[in-house]
């Protein structure tokens, strides 16, 4: 069953609602009108250490932070397909789907994934792969627990997820879209990047649907 088709019979006994205001809303629709207008696309530019290019879809701000409490408390409702659809419209413009061989999805560990039910970042994954039809491998896998990255400093993420990932699965020769679904120092994303490069990967690309901006401060 394709991913359509399950979204299909999923809208039958669950109806759509926009993940920030559950408003109700059309099938394909990914935000309400007036939410949609307030989000704030993400207009700047970050490196991540062993890619090529980073995207990003939105800022991450107090107008989206109902549908990222949706995605994260175990429910996720619309947002992942909401927020893939979204990301999978950048990555067209830029013309990532001729880049890429395969999706892989920023891992959870096995019990961060059994206490939400899923991946966020999979769900995300899943829905760009539909979009621009590429196939999402579950190609890296969290082999230990890590502190929550946003209690730590930049340098504490860093040794935080040392060794925390391995590759499952040959990537030799293999373009891969790297996604997670949001982003602060870059840190995890590097770590995977270049673990993905060292075991034999062509490329890598980042792409997360929301970038976290440091606060500027005054002199």
């Amino acid at each position: 069953m394709n991913y359509y088709t399950k979204r299909k019979i999923l809208n039958l006994f669950f109806p759509v609602r926009c993940p920030v205001c559950n408003e109700l809303i059309a099938g394909n629709d990914r935000f309400c009108t007036e939410c949609t207008e307030k989000i704030t696309s993400y207009t700047g530019s970050f490196h991540i250490n062993g890619a090529s290019e980073s995207f990003a879809v939105f800022e991450y701000n107090k107008e989206i932070l109902p549908a990222v409490h949706l995605l994260k408390n175990g429910s996720c409702g619309n947002s992942a397909y909401a927020f893939g659809a979204c990301l999978a419209d950048v990555l067209k413009n830029n013309g990532i789907s001729g880049k890429i061989d395969i999706i892989v999805p920023v891992p959870l560990s096995e019990s961060s994934r059994r206490k939400r039910g899923y991946n966020q970042s999979f769900l995300i994954a899943e829905a760009i792969g539909a979009e621009i039809n590429k196939p999402v491998r579950c190609s890296v896998r969290k082999i230990r627990e890590t502190k929550e990255q946003k209690t730590l400093s930049r340098e504490e993420r860093k040794l935080n997820l040392k060794n925390a990932f391995e590759v499952t699965e040959n990537i030799s020769g293999k373009r891969i879209l790297l996604i997670d679904d949001i982003t602060t120092t870059g840190s995890t994303l590097s770590e995977i990047a270049v673990l993905l490069r060292k075991s034999g990967a062509e490329n890598v690309i980042c792409s997360v649907v929301m970038k976290v901006e440091k606060k500027k401060t005054g002199t």
